[in-house]
């Protein structure tokens, strides 16, 4: 009876890699992801053996096998024959990466690494504004507007409502016509999101940063580069000063 139940458990486990195996991996990669970003391996820790993890993780060998890999294309470790999997050094991780940055903010993120993702912000957001000042079409109005109309009827407190703000920083760059600015669409956007979820965790956000949006979007309707830049430098300089109120209110609350 036992041989007929592992058999069974067997046979429930293939048809768990083969039928929904890309949850199933995606599931491990998370685990991993965010036990790499949380801190609990630390860069030049080896993860446990192959066999070993894949029986602590309850899946199989396979599934933990292409969800290395899967951290591997991010940047996170690497994997060498004898040596095992190895978490490489922070510099090396695709911290731009939409899944590294959901794995970043699942709990309390650095203040180091927040201060450099506004930073890299601060550079890219408001040069890509004055490019859409001048190169965008009403395609492009009409996509800031939609956003900005979605961002105040469902508010930021809701997904929907961040997703309207993602699509406002993506039109904006969708409006630049430069390619290698449009590359940074699905980083920026995740970046925009997650900072704006982390500010609501433990209160409403300090402000309402609607009209911050509203001002980048006018200057870019005009056609005014330089207006356009600098109320993107101010909006991306607000964004930042709430979210340091916000990292200080998570501490107090012993988040």
């Amino acid at each position: 009876m036992a041989e007929k139940d592992n058999r069974i458990g067997n046979v429930k486990a293939a048809n768990m890699v083969r039928g929904p195996g890309r949850r199933l991996r995606g599931a491990v990669v998370h685990k991993l992801g965010l036990a790499i970003l949380s801190g609990k391996f630390a860069p030049g820790d080896t993860l446990s053996g192959e066999v070993a993890f894949a029986e602590e993780l309850d899946v199989s060998r396979s599934a933990y096998r292409e969800a290395v890999q899967v951290l591997t294309a991010k940047g996170l470790v690497e994997s060498r024959p004898k040596a095992g999997t190895r978490v490489l050094p922070r510099g090396r991780w695709n911290l731009l990466d939409p899944d590294v940055l959901a794995w970043a903010f699942a709990s309390e993120p650095d203040i180091d690494f927040v201060r450099n993702l506004f930073e890299l912000r601060a550079i890219v957001e408001p040069a890509a504004a004055s490019l859409a000042a001048q190169r965008r079409d009403r395609s492009d109005l009409k996509a800031m507007n939609d956003a900005l109309i979605s961002m105040r009827r469902d508010t930021l407190v809701t997904e929907a409502g961040r997703a309207a703000d993602r699509d406002f920083h993506t039109a904006i760059l969708q409006a630049t016509r430069n390619d290698a600015l449009m590359v940074l669409t699905a980083s920026i956007g995740a970046a925009v999101n997650w900072t704006t979820q982390f500010k609501q965790r433990q209160r409403a956000l300090p402000r309402d940063p609607i009209p911050d949006h509203v001002r980048v979007y006018d200057a870019i309707a005009a056609g005014d580069p330089a207006a356009a830049s600098e109320a993107m430098s101010i909006l991306v300089e607000l964004a930042l000063d709430d979210t340091h109120t916000s990292m200080k209110a998570w501490r107090s609350y012993g988040g």
